[in-house]
């Protein structure tokens, strides 16, 4: 059975020292959970009556589709978004990104994420406030990110690809970017254009403070990012995988972790879609249920391939 243990509460999702808020991020987990446990059952049975890799991938594609449907109806019914920004959107939450365009999301300091912050329109800023966790991991993975930067062989670029290897062959996928320097604060312009062009007042968006951005793959590569790791999953749920079966599986969970998180496939809502989807998935392959560290979804997009495979939390799957 899949408890709340598998999903800890992200910290980038707590943006308020608000006690009945803090309450309803926390009871999240409860949802997950839930939910989580209702696609292992189904996958399980459905697994019991395939007989080829095509009707596992297609259970696989099914079961993910019910957790999007389960995370749109959770933000339907949610009162309002946490934090400062713009207005709650419940439709974004099912909308494909090859309608709506990358998601884009910032790094470093976020005075939009503080608590109590006040607006500053001439630095297009937030000021003053209380930290959050939420406003830390931020400024946290800010720092990893420019770090990356400084590892790369050309350290004045302003554009760093995570370059994806696809498990078992030679090819390579463009995953997400990091950005910085002038080419963030052209993305900084596209956003605002883009949120005023959906009629949203952006008078008080976040765009300054020489921020990073990460922005996903584009469209192509992102469908056959995620297409690949559900094959990948696909081919672990394999009755017929020979020796030491569960260790190939969770190998092949953890590579197919980092993809998917490589390929988020709506607007808004995809992290806690694809925590989920893999807790589900991850339990059904190996009778144990995945703990997800509270930081996957920036690991995986923030680190690279190499760091983000391997996480600490993956080490009760080999017991």
């Amino acid at each position: 059975m899949i408890t709340v243990t598998s999903f800890p509460t992200p910290a980038l999702a707590v943006r308020t020292s608000d006690g009945a808020e803090l309450d309803r991020v926390r009871g999240f987990a409860r949802d997950q959970a839930a939910a989580a446990d209702t696609v292992r059952e189904q996958l399980l049975l459905d697994w019991s009556r395939c007989r080829s890799l095509h009707a596992r991938l297609a259970a696989l594609r099914r079961a993910h589709a019910d957790v999007m449907r389960w995370r749109y109806e959770q933000a339907r019914r949610a009162p309002r978004r946490l934090g400062e920004g713009l207005r709650h959107d419940p439709e974004r939450f099912r909308m494909p990104l090859a309608q709506g365009g990358p998601n884009t999301d910032r790094l470093g300091p976020s005075g939009r994420l503080r608590a109590v912050a006040t607006w500053d329109p001439e630095l297009q800023v937030y000021r003053g406030g209380t930290p959050t966790p939420a406003s830390e991991i931020l400024e946290a993975y800010g720092k990893l990110a420019l770090a990356r930067f400084g590892e790369q062989w050309l350290p004045d670029d302003d554009v760093l690809l995570n370059v994806v290897s696809v498990p078992g062959s030679r090819r390579l996928l463009a995953g997400n970017r990091l950005v910085r320097g002038r080419a963030a604060q052209r993305i900084a312009a596209e956003l605002v254009a883009r949120v005023a062009a959906r009629g949203r007042d952006t008078n008080t968006m976040e765009v300054g403070g020489n921020p990073v951005y990460i922005v996903t793959a584009d469209p192509v590569a992102d469908d056959a990012l995620f297409g690949i790791g559900l094959l990948l999953l696909a081919h672990a749920a394999d009755p017929a995988e020979p020796a030491e079966p569960r260790t190939a599986r969770v190998r092949a969970w953890q590579h197919a972790r980092y993809l998917l998180y490589q390929a988020p496939r709506t607007k808004k809502g995809s992290d806690a879609t694809t925590r989920t989807f893999l807790v589900a998935v991850g339990a059904a392959l190996t009778g144990t249920a995945p703990v997800l560290e509270q930081d996957v979804d920036l690991r995986c997009m923030v680190l690279g391939q190499c760091a983000a495979t391997v996480m600490p939390a993956d080490e009760s799957l080999f017991r």
